[in-house]
């Protein structure tokens, strides 16, 4: 396994420890951060983790915000996991929101907690493939795992920058939720579905936001799964906007 290096925020020190314990065993290298500010202190330091395990329960600080301001401070390639007992599905929205990659619901299993980690840690290392997905007006810089729409860019996590890479990469093909699943999640995924139907409303939100419209292309096949239409080119007298086909 290659070096990872693991910041876990657990306020639990029973939690804390086992987690300490069991990642070590398992290859990584995990630092404690018993609450949010020494999660900030060690950040802040000029270590930046691979991964950052995120209890939201914390002592001294809404974990939401916290979240938020180690997405500020951390470079885009690294991945927050969200750990919580919260499940309603707004919770979950807002912690993506805030820029977690991931959540996981406590009590979870370890089982699960590791196939996670080397799903994003294998994606968010994977440098192969096309330089470049281009879709209409959008390019997809895969090697800098970057969105621009004309020269905006559009700001992705990593598993939204994964799951649009995988529909855009195919545009105009469906792609099943079983195969999303696993490209961009893991082959034995032990989660809820509705994980990748959170992470497909978050994406459609900000493609729309950097330029309307765009949401649009991500549409839904009912039974089957997900495609990312291929942009129709706006008539030439007006001056953008996107139109996509309506097959489904």
């Amino acid at each position: 396994m290659a070096y990872a290096e693991l910041l876990v925020v657990e306020d639990d020190a029973d939690i804390a420890a086992e987690l300490l314990q069991a990642l070590t065993g398992h290859g990584y290298h995990p630092v404690i951060a018993a609450n949010g500010q020494q999660a900030l202190a060690h950040v802040l330091d000029r270590r930046q983790p691979d991964l950052v395990l995120l209890d939201l329960g914390l002592p001294d600080m809404d974990g939401v915000a916290l979240c938020r301001r180690l997405r500020a401070l951390l470079p885009v390639e690294s991945i927050i996991v969200v750990l919580t007992a919260r499940t309603q599905e707004f919770e979950i929205v807002v912690a993506l929101d805030a820029g977690a990659d991931d959540y996981l619901t406590k009590p979870f299993r370890f089982t699960e907690l590791l196939a996670r980690l080397r799903a994003h840690l294998r994606r968010s290392r994977n440098t192969g493939g096309p330089a470049f997905i281009r879709l209409g007006r959008v390019t997809i810089d895969m090697r800098a795992r970057r969105v621009f729409a004309g020269e905006r860019e559009i700001n992705l996590r990593p598993k939204e920058f994964d799951l649009f890479t995988a529909l855009a990469g195919r545009a105009g093909a469906v792609v099943s939720r079983d195969e999303l699943m696993a490209l961009v999640w893991d082959a034995h995924w032990l989660g809820p579905t509705k994980t990748l139907d959170v992470h497909v409303s978050a994406l459609r939100r900000k493609l729309e936001d950097a330029d309307p419209g765009l949401g649009q292309a991500i549409t839904t096949v009912r039974g089957r799964g997900y495609r990312c239409e291929q942009p129709t080119p706006p008539p030439a007298e007006t001056s953008g906007g996107y139109s996509y086909s309506s097959r489904s």
